[in-house]
């Protein structure tokens, strides 16, 4: 079999597997953001001429197909609005919010009545990348040079790709390396080494600078110990430190001034206060009299009791009558003080006679 016949079966092969029916493309999309798939000036042509077209995509099923719009002769029929747009200017297919369930083969197809023009556009779908940052994994000083070992890398992205370059002429082979990692040697008189590290991928590229003026782990250019990992380590710890203390010194503290009150109690209030009573007591003093002419086997007892007469013990409203048969006094014996002599309260004598037998 010669080398002709081969090449024929090759390519006879190729069309049984739908790879001859027209040209591709590779259209890059951006995840979230519209995509446009454009169609070539020929086949604009063609579509205004026949006025017959559809946008096809494939699934993950090789057997089945989903149709995405039909134009016919000025008009069209948009079957995913909420995805897709159309443009009739040039029949090109718009994308509005591309995901990764668009990353398929799309097809355009002009029907030329007996014949089909194909035009495919393979759409690859991709995160972009996310701003990178630089970290020191290490560091020493020997023979007077300085080597840092630093990494670049970016949270989001796919198919990120990194290179480090310099920004100065005169470290250019010093910075030149493909890879996230690059080891960094150079002599301590060197003032400052610049170095830029690059993330990119097929829909995006970011760059982030590194500025070495120290051999240490305090570098600049976003790298290193920053000021926020400077507050993590000495601030955030003696703040924790202090909350500690005041909880416990908070908690603490009433215990230790309830067990001394328990150790020591205070004196008690009747100690320290004096209360004094006041009580009257009349006393009646005894002199020898001379002794009376009644019957001495009768004798007389006096009796002191300060407070008003019956009769005059009335309320405040009503007025004080005055005795019916008022007694009469008995003469006021000489050396007995008179006992009515109060400027509060006169004094009532009470009277009473004990007969003692006679022997």
């Amino acid at each position: 079999m010669g080398c002709s016949v081969r090449l024929r079966l090759l390519i006879s092969l190729a069309c049984v597997w739908g790879m001859c029916r027209g040209a591709r493309e590779t259209v890059l999309g951006t995840l979230g953001k519209a995509t446009r798939l454009r169609i070539p000036p020929d086949l604009q042509k063609l579509t205004q001429h026949f006025g017959a077209a559809v946008w096809k995509r494939d699934t993950e099923d090789p057997q089945r197909k989903l149709v995405l719009l039909k134009y016919l002769d000025g008009n069209y029929t948009n079957y995913m609005p909420e995805r897709a747009r159309f443009h009739m200017v040039d029949f090109s297919l718009e994308i509005l919010n591309t995901s990764r369930e668009d990353r398929h083969l799309h097809e355009y197809i002009v029907n030329k009545g007996r014949e089909e023009k194909v035009w495919q556009i393979q759409l690859e779908v991709y995160e972009p990348v996310s701003h990178p940052s630089i970290q020191i994994l290490g560091w020493a000083l020997a023979n007077g040079s300085c080597a840092i070992t630093l990494n670049c890398t970016a949270e989001r992205g796919d198919n990120v790709s990194y290179s480090w370059s310099s920004r100065d002429t005169s470290t250019l082979g010093l910075c030149s390396r493909n890879g996230s990692l690059l080891h960094l040697s150079y002599p301590l008189q060197n003032a400052s080494v610049a170095c830029v590290c690059t993330a990119s991928n097929p829909v995006s590229r970011r760059a982030v600078p590194f500025n070495s003026s120290t051999c240490s782990y305090e570098q600049g250019g976003g790298a290193g110990l920053t000021t926020e990992h400077l507050v993590l380590m000495v601030v955030v710890p003696v703040a924790a430190v202090v909350m500690l203390t005041g909880g416990f010194v908070a908690t603490r503290l009433p215990m230790a001034v309830a067990v001394r009150e328990q150790q020591h109690p205070p004196p008690l209030a009747e100690e320290n206060a004096v209360h004094t009573i006041y009580s009257q007591v009349q006393r009646v003093e005894k002199h020898k009299v001379a002794p009376a002419a009644e019957d001495p086997s009768c004798t007389t007892i006096y009796a002191a009791a300060t407070g008003l007469p019956p009769d005059t013990a009335l309320s405040p409203r009503a007025a004080p009558r005055p005795p019916r048969n008022p007694p009469t006094e008995p003469p006021a014996q000489q050396g007995h003080p008179s006992l009515s002599q109060s400027p509060d309260k006169e004094p009532t004598t009470v009277y009473a006679s004990v007969m003692m037998p006679v022997a």
